[in-house]
């Protein structure tokens, strides 16, 4: 009985020292993985949206928290002023959740661009919201709806041919991206204001 004791004690003694060994690493290192993320993952999107700005956006940004939720938010300035923002959605693909990046021109309340940062969608089908640079050109200068819809919803935006349930969850994800804009503007317009030269 003594020894059986003595190993459950070791045996949480080491299982402990393992755990907290492993939080500590993931504190040390999370903003590293954050910044990588930015850089590999969401930075080609962001920049591609807030091309021709001054600064980098990368390093230009905030957070605003939205409920229980915090968001961040990239900054564009343009001709020493900030004018754009750049912020992440989720909307629901095919193969599940569809990153995208909408930037947001915030003197005139239009999308500035967007970009697909990650999904799981069939190559050639879905993956294509990604690498057609048509179907997200067709979003650019377009003011914030209250809802974005396929035009086979009755909606304004063409689908990808075959992909309509990708193009589902990109318009899903503009119409979160507008009702945070619209809910957070006062924030935004604040947070901005720091960034003026």
């Amino acid at each position: 009985m003594r020894e059986m004791i003595k190993m459950v004690v070791v045996l949480t003694v080491l299982s402990s020292f393992s755990g907290g060994l492993l939080a500590a690493l993931r504190n040390g290192t999370q903003e590293r993985i954050e910044y990588q993320q930015l850089k590999f993952v969401k930075g080609p999107a962001i920049r591609a949206i807030l091309k021709g700005c001054s600064n980098d956006p990368i390093v230009d940004r905030f957070k605003i928290k939205d409920g229980d939720v915090e968001r961040s938010f990239f900054v564009g300035i343009f001709d020493g002023k900030p004018k754009a923002v750049a912020m992440e959605s989720i909307g629901k693909g095919f193969g599940g959740p569809i990153g995208v990046m909408v930037g947001i021109d915030v003197d005139a309340d239009k999308i500035a661009g967007v970009g697909i940062t990650t999904h799981s969608e069939t190559p050639g089908v879905g993956a294509r919201a990604k690498t057609d640079p048509t179907f997200v050109a067709q979003f650019k200068g377009v003011p914030l709806a209250d809802t974005f819809k396929v035009k086979a919803d009755g909606g304004q935006v063409d689908a990808l041919s075959g992909a309509t349930v990708t193009s589902r969850g990109v318009s899903a994800a503009l119409t979160e991206a507008s009702a945070v804009y619209k809910r957070l503007k006062p924030k935004l317009i604040e947070k901005l204001k720091t960034y003026s030269k």
